[in-house]
Formats: structure tokens, C-alpha cells, sequence
């Protein structure tokens, strides 16, 4: 299994239309089989950081999955919601392996 976490740096002034890009992409992971662990945006501290924790079984599938959401309707017009709001200044993508009991 491979966790991708996407830090993004929000404008704090529109938290509500990042809040709700991350409630259109929930789904869309999903629907390429990945698992998703949520989005945390800000609350104590820094007003302008926001967190998603994302899974799928291995990173081939990942790949997979970015492949197939570049020419999903959905996936594009999700991205299309985020440049137009310009919710999102910046983001970065880090990927992780669990460690369970």
C-alpha cells in the first residue's frame, strides 16, 4: 500500500471553496479504487495550510489512477473549480508506506 499526502497552501479568505474541492475529489479517488483518509483544513495555527491523506495498494495503481483522472470529465472539472476559485496557491505531494500493527 502507498499513502499519498498533498500539503496544499490555501488562500485563507477561501477556505469555503477549497472545503468544497476536497468534498469533489473524495469521491473521484475513490472511484479509481483508491481509499481516502480525508482533508484537514485549517484550524488552530496557521490559517492557510490544508492536509489530504489518499491510498491505493501499491504505486503502479496510483500511476494508474492519475493516467485515468487526466481525462475524466469529473476529475476535470474538479481541477477546472480549483483554477477558477483560486482556492489553491500551492501544493506538494509526498507518498508513504503504513506501518500497521
Amino acid at each position: 500500500m502507498v499513502t499519498c499526502s498533498l500539503r496544499y497552501i490555501i488562500d485563507a479568505y477561501k477556505q469555503a471553496e477549497f472545503e468544497r474541492y476536497a468534498k469533489l475529489w473524495i469521491p473521484l479517488v475513490e472511484k479509481f479504487g483508491g481509499q481516502h483518509h480525508g482533508y484537514f483544513l485549517p484550524g488552530e495555527g496557521a490559517n492557510n495550510v490544508a492536509l489530504a491523506l489518499f491510498s491505493f495498494p501499491s504505486l503502479a495503481a496510483y500511476e494508474q489512477y492519475r493516467i485515468e483522472s487526466a481525462t475524466d470529465a469529473d476529475c476535470q472539472a474538479a481541477f477546472h473549480y480549483a483554477e477558477q476559485t483560486k482556492c489553491i496557491l500551492s501544493y506538494e505531494r509526498s507518498f508513504f508506506r503504513p506501518v500497521l500493527a
